[in-house]
């Protein structure tokens, strides 16, 4: 079963947000890491780049798949996870940690976010 934090809000793209200030950090869920295996390339935006809510800001690639990764939140990105340009295990191994992919100051524009309840039921419903 994936883990899912109570202090996060999700989308229906399996992208997870948490409230930082007047921030917002943004990464894949658990069960989107899970589905994709492991991930061995990653492609993010430059900071200063301003997305719409549901616009691509980035391409994630696994072994399996590749997969569009869509902002939950329209607004300007204010830093990647450079980090994650070398070595993209810690989004297997750590998605809601240290596999975050960007933060964002969000519009006020989102997309209809779930919380931790309805992300689990979203997914339930996804399985049958």
């Amino acid at each position: 079963m994936s883990t899912i934090p109570a202090d996060l809000r999700y989308s229906k793209s399996d992208e997870w947000v948490r409230v930082e200030g007047d921030e917002v950090v943004i990464g894949i869920t658990d069960y989107a890491q899970e589905q994709l295996g492991d991930i061995v390339y990653l492609e993010l935006p430059q900071v200063g780049a301003t997305f719409a809510p549901g616009e691509s800001f980035g391409v994630i690639e696994s072994v399996k798949a590749s997969s569009d990764l869509y902002a939950p939140v329209g607004g300007e990105v204010t830093a990647v996870n450079s980090a994650l340009e070398h070595d993209q295990q810690p989004i297997n191994s750590d998605p809601y940690g240290a596999g975050w992919l960007v933060r964002m100051r969000p519009s006020g524009e989102e997309e209809e976010l779930m919380d931790a309840a309805a992300y689990a039921a979203y997914l339930e419903g996804r399985s049958h």
